[in-house]
């Protein structure tokens, strides 16, 4: 155990932080509190995956954002006059249908292109979680306060309904922080 801990402890000096606990004890003789400050146990990562490994599960990740949105703007640009009357038919957005229809698709080719690249990946990724942010919100929105829920993902995304959709969304955003935080780790 001390010996994983000092690896641990060399690991938090390099990049100039150390997980600490507060610890209080009261001295019931004289009523003093102590306050004390102690290391967090070294199981703060209890899996560490050998670079190579890292570095596939981060490109499959990659690779399953990619493909979602590849596969989504083009089902919305092969049947873009169902899309452009599908959101004309929500009222907060109706008025902004024409351009929406030529851009959602759009920033998701975009995205799909960042993730491509490899000198880029970071930054699609981060657009990805940011693009299904707000694909999510409209989801909320629409739960909240649309009677009729009109879905225009494009394809067989549109079979799940508006809970399962939002699952869907949520979990694909934790899948591309997770290549994030993969991306990141020493």
């Amino acid at each position: 155990m001390r010996k994983k801990e000092g690896r641990d402890k060399e690991y938090f000096k390099r990049i100039g932080q150390w997980p600490m606990v507060v610890e209080a004890t009261v001295d019931s003789v004289n009523t003093k509190t102590k306050i004390s400050m102690k290391p967090v146990s070294s199981t703060i990562f209890p899996v560490k995956l050998k670079p190579g490994l890292r570095d596939v599960i981060q490109i499959l990740i990659s690779l399953v954002c990619l493909s979602l949105f590849v596969y989504t703007a083009r089902e919305k640009l092969l049947d873009h006059e169902r899309f452009l009357a599908g959101l004309s038919r929500v009222s907060f957005i109706g008025n902004w249908a024409l351009p929406l229809s030529w851009l959602v698709p759009a920033v998701e080719l975009l995205t799909a292109l960042l993730l491509l690249l490899p000198k880029t990946n970071q930054i699609g990724l981060w657009s990805f979680i940011g693009v299904m942010g707000l694909f999510s919100v409209y989801i909320l929105v629409a739960l909240i306060w649309l009677e009729k829920l009109p879905c225009h993902c494009g394809g067989i995304i549109e079979s799940l309904s508006w809970r399962e959709h939002l699952l869907f969304n949520l979990g694909l955003m934790a899948l591309a922080g997770l290549a994030l935080r993969l991306k990141r780790k020493p």
